[in-house]
């Protein structure tokens, strides 16, 4: 049975809008553990299949794609390019794409 704040998210992970990023900090921050990204990768990793969560939005707090694996992370990229969600020369995704007040409103 998951906990409180591995529901909380999942939620929150799912509530993220179609062509928008947050980060895994943010992520946690906004489920009550401000040094939870780790554990938001954890719970990613585990419950994205079986709750159907839209994964790839959620990204490194520099705006860089994660995922270790060259084929796993040109994946996420070319989804959130689906999306709409532009990178720059570096590979990050523009500031403009992350939806942080979405994040925040969760919260309250």
């Amino acid at each position: 049975m998951a906990n409180a704040f591995t529901d909380a998210v999942c939620a929150l992970i799912s509530s993220i809008p179609y062509g928008r990023v947050a980060s895994y900090g943010m992520v946690a921050k906004a489920a009550g553990s401000p040094r939870g990204a780790r554990q938001v990768a954890r719970i990613l990793h585990t419950q994205s299949e079986k709750r159907n969560l839209p994964w790839h939005r959620v990204v490194g707090a520099g705006g860089r794609v994660l995922i270790g694996h060259p084929e796993g992370a040109e994946m996420q990229r070319r989804i959130l390019e689906s999306e709409g969600v532009e990178f720059d020369g570096n590979g990050n995704i523009s500031k403009d794409f992350f939806h942080w007040e979405f994040i925040v409103a969760e919260v309250d």
